[in-house]
This record gives structure tokens, C-alpha cells and sequence, in this order.
């Protein structure tokens, strides 16, 4: 089972933020410098998305459409009706939180290291969380405003603005520069990668800090997160099926199909701290840590599933197949030569 590493260095800044939160000055400075952080991930989000490869990749819309419905349609029904689940399993924080991860967009890289190993369709699978992050930029605020109510921050002008300041501005001036910055980015990416996660435990450790200050963790106790961790892995569990079964019983190819489970079961980390925090604001440790717990059980699980996967036999049309001294199905058989 794959530990992400910087799954520990997050929760690192948890224990820091724990020990030595910001405080007055400190905390306006941290503030002050998370907010510019955001706003410079969605530059660089922007000037990575290559806008004429997203248009090429509409050819195999069927597939994206379909990731999308999962990423922003059916995981939202889900998160929904998780609300009969508070109080017994869940606080109320502790499910504004686990909603507002299901607002999230789709993974990009580890949706296409997974479909990579599980011998799927990787440029589909390239296209598709490209997809999911362009729409996410738009979505995942606006559904979060209109779902979370007050905890969101409703639908107020001063939330709408910092939506607009914070996310869709930045993220249109990197689509904008992309012709003048777009090699730079490709070029330096691992260290602009650096820059990405930095500024990504900056806004963990602004928000945890905030939340330490003001008291909200006393709300949090063993018996309500166990009751989180499972409530996420029947989440999990039901995407996971339902990405699978419903592509195949919308006759997508095995390689397809395996795109869908990937980018349509997945949330984006980078993607949602970054929102949380301009959505949630004092609020945003709680609302975070549901999204922090699914993303490194998603990595777990897809990384057991996408080594099964990549043992799958697989005839000449791309589909798996039995394995040899299994009963075969009415019309499959053996792949010849």
C-alpha cells in the first residue's frame, strides 16, 4: 500500500500548525501570503492547460462527458444524501466537509499514472482530467456556494468576488500568458512543482492555524473521525462500481473504461485546498480534512486496482479476456496465435 509522501508532509504542517499557530501579526502576514499563493497556483494551472490539446481531446466526448457527470453530477447526489448520516456517524462541519469534497475536481497525474498501469487509454485519460480541472475552476465554487449555504460562504457578492479574485482571474491570466510562459512552465515544471505544493502547505498551515486559534478541533473526537474514514470508504467503493460497471453497460472499451474508474473516482487535493480556503475561510480546517483522508485512501486503492488491472489478458479489440483454464463466455474465445 503506496504511502504519499507528501500526504505526511501535510499532515506535518497539521502538527505544526497544532503546536505553533499564527497569531495576530503572524497570522495576517500568513493570510496575506496564502492568498497570493492561490492565486499564483491558478496562474500556473492556467498556463499548463494546453486549451487547443483540451479542444482535440472533444473528439472522444462521450468519455469526457461521462467523467465529467461522475465528477460533477453524481458524486454531489452522493454527498447529498450523506446528510441523513449527521449526527450519527457525522458532525455537521465534518459533512460540509465531506460534501464540499465532492464538489472537487478529478485528479490529473495520478488518474493517468493509474490508467498508464492498468494499460488504459492514457491521452484519453490526459484530456480527461484536463477537462475536469478547466470546469472545476468554475463548478466546484459555484455548486460549494450553492450547496454549502452559509458554511460555504452562500451566494453573497463578497464571495462571488473572491471567487472571481482568487480563482477564475489567475486562472484566465495563465491561459492568457500560456503563449509567452507555456515553454517555461513545460520546461521547469518539476521545480514550478515545488512552488505548487509549497504554496499548498502555506494555505494547510494558514487554515489549521486559524482553526487551532479559534478553538474548532475540540469539536473533532476518535468515535466521529472512524465514523468519517468509513463513511468515505463506502463513498469509495460505490464510485469505484459505478465508474466501471455503468461505462461497460454504456459500451465503452476496456481501455476507456478503465479512464472513467480512474478520473470519474478520484478528487483532486491540489485543486480543493486551495478552494476550501477561499470558500471556508476560519472554517476551512475541518472542512479540508475529509478531502485529505479520501485522497490518500484513493491512492491506495487505485494503486491495487491498476496492478490488477495490468494483469488482465487482453484479446485484439482491447478488451480483457478470461484467464487461460477460465470458463470463457458465449463468444469469447482464446486470443489466436
Amino acid at each position: 500500500m503506496p504511502i504519499d509522501p507528501y500526504v505526511l508532509l501535510l499532515l506535518a504542517t497539521v502538527g505544526l500548525a497544532a503546536l505553533l499557530p499564527a497569531r495576530g501579526t503572524a497570522a495576517d502576514v500568513a493570510s496575506g501570503a496564502s492568498t497570493a499563493a492561490i492565486a499564483l497556483l491558478f496562474l500556473l494551472y492556467g498556463a499548463r492547460l494546453s486549451t487547443r490539446e483540451a479542444l482535440e481531446g472533444l473528439k472522444h466526448w462521450r468519455l469526457h462527458v461521462t467523467v465529467l457527470a461522475c465528477t460533477f453530477v453524481v458524486f454531489p447526489v452522493l454527498g447529498l444524501a450523506a446528510r441523513g448520516l449527521v449526527p450519527v456517524f457525522l458532525t455537521d462541519p465534518l459533512y460540509q466537509g465531506l460534501l464540499f469534497l465532492t464538489l472537487v475536481p478529478s485528479t490529473v497525474q495520478s488518474s493517468i499514472a493509474f490508467t498508464s498501469v492498468a494499460r488504459g487509454n492514457v491521452p484519453a485519460a490526459i484530456c480527461a482530467g484536463s477537462f475536469s480541472s478547466l470546469v472545476g475552476v468554475v463548478a466546484t465554487p459555484l455548486l460549494a456556494a450553492a450547496l454549502l449555504g452559509g458554511a460555504g460562504g452562500g451566494l453573497s457578492a463578497d464571495s462571488l468576488v473572491r471567487i472571481v479574485l482568487q480563482l477564475l482571474v489567475p486562472f484566465l491570466a495563465g491561459q492568457v500568458l500560456r503563449r509567452w510562459i507555456g515553454g517555461f512552465v513545460t520546461r521547469h515544471k518539476k521545480v514550478l512543482g515545488l512552488v505548487d505544493r509549497g504554496s499548498i502547505l502555506l494555505v494547510v498551515y494558514t487554515a489549521f492555524s486559524q482553526g487551532v486559534v479559534r478553538g474548532v478541533w475540540h469539536r473533532l473526537d476518535p468515535a466521529r473521525l472512524a465514523g468519517l474514514l468509513a463513511v468515505e470508504a463506502v463513498l469509495l467503493a460505490v464510485m469505484l462500481a459505478l465508474t466501471w460497471y455503468g461505462a461497460k453497460a454504456l459500451r465503452f472499451s476496456r481501455e476507456d473504461r478503465i479512464v472513467i474508474q480512474f478520473a470519474g473516482s478520484k478528487k483532486s487535493l491540489a485543486a480543493g485546498l486551495p478552494m476550501a480556503s477561499v470558500l471556508f475561510g476560519a472554517h476551512a480546517s475541518l472542512a479540508v480534512l475529509p478531502l485529505m483522508l479520501f485522497h490518500q485512501m484513493q491512492l491506495m486503492v487505485g494503486a491495487v486496482i491498476a496492478r490488477r488491472r495490468s494483469h488482465d489478458p487482453v484479446d485484439e479489440t482491447g478488451d480483457a479476456r478470461p484467464a487461460a483454464g477460465a470458463r470463457t463466455a458465449v463468444g469469447t474465445g482464446p486470443r489466436s496465435g
